[in-house]
C-alpha cells in the first residue's frame, strides 16, 4: 500500500494477508485516499515499510457512499499518485490534502472541486500559476505566467478567461461557475498543464468515468 505521510512523505508498506479472510473488516484501510493513524519503524532502505499499528483516523461519512464523491476521489488518488513521486516530507500538502477531504466529507457542492484541487496542489508541487500580470489577455502553459502576446504555447483567450476564472474560485465560493462543457475544457487545460511541468505525468484512467459522472 502506497501512502503519502505527514512525517516522511511518500512510502510504501506491505500489508500481509490484507485481503485474507479474517482480515475483511480492515477493507475499509484499503479505500483511496482515508485518512489513516499509523505507527511504523521506517527503515529508509529502499524496501517496503510495514506497520505496526494502523487505524482509520477520520471516519469519511459520505466520501465512500456517494457516487459524485467517490468518482472525485478515485480521480484525486490518481491525480496524486501520478503526481508525488519523492520521498520527502511536505507537511503543507498533506495539511491541505487532509483538510481538503474532510471539506468534500461535509459538503454537497462538490461539481467544481476535482478542478479547484487541481489547480490548488500546484502550488504545493511548485508551478502554481504567478498571477501578478493576470489581466494580461493570454496565459503561457510552459512558462506558467500570462502574457500579451499569443503563441503556441499559450491558451486562447477564451480558455484563460475560464482559467482566470477557475483562479478566482474557493471551494466554498464555486458554484454555477461554469456550464458542463467548460468545466470539461478546464479539465483537459489542468491536465495538460501538470504534463508539461511533471515529466512522470500520465492521464488518469478515471478521467473518462470523471467526465461521464459530471456530465
Amino acid at each position: 500500500m502506497k501512502c503519502f505521510t505527514q512525517s516522511d512523505g511518500l512510502k510504501s508498506y506491505f500489508v500481509r494477508d490484507a485481503f485474507s479472510a479474517k482480515a475483511k473488516q480492515k477493507i475499509a484501510y484499503f479505500q483511496p485516499l482515508t485518512i489513516l493513524e499509523i505507527e511504523s519503524d521506517h527503515r529508509n532502505k529502499g524496501t517496503l515499510e510495514h506497520f505496526k499499528e494502523i487505524k482509520i483516523a477520520v471516519p469519511f461519512q459520505t466520501i465512500h457512499t456517494d457516487i459524485f464523491k467517490s468518482t472525485i476521489l478515485m480521480f484525486v488518488s490518481e491525480i496524486l499518485h501520478h503526481s508525488i513521486h519523492e520521498e520527502e516530507k511536505n507537511e503543507p500538502l498533506f495539511d491541505f490534502l487532509e483538510a481538503t477531504l474532510n471539506w468534500l466529507d461535509h459538503n454537497e457542492q462538490i461539481a467544481n472541486f476535482h478542478l479547484i484541487l487541481m489547480l490548488e496542489i500546484t502550488k504545493y508541487l511548485g508551478f502554481y500559476p504567478d498571477v501578478s500580470d493576470v489581466n494580461l489577455p493570454f496565459f503561457d502553459m510552459n512558462s506558467g505566467v500570462f502574457t500579451f502576446d499569443s503563441s503556441a504555447n499559450t491558451l486562447t483567450q477564451h480558455e484563460t478567461d475560464l482559467f482566470k476564472r477557475l483562479i478566482s474560485l474557493k471551494f466554498d465560493n464555486n458554484q454555477n461557475s461554469f456550464h458542463v462543457i467548460e468545466r470539461q475544457l478546464l479539465l483537459k487545460i489542468l491536465i495538460d498543464y501538470y504534463a508539461i511541468h511533471l515529466p512522470d505525468f500520465r492521464k488518469p484512467k478515471s478521467l473518462e468515468v470523471l467526465k461521464e459522472v459530471f456530465s
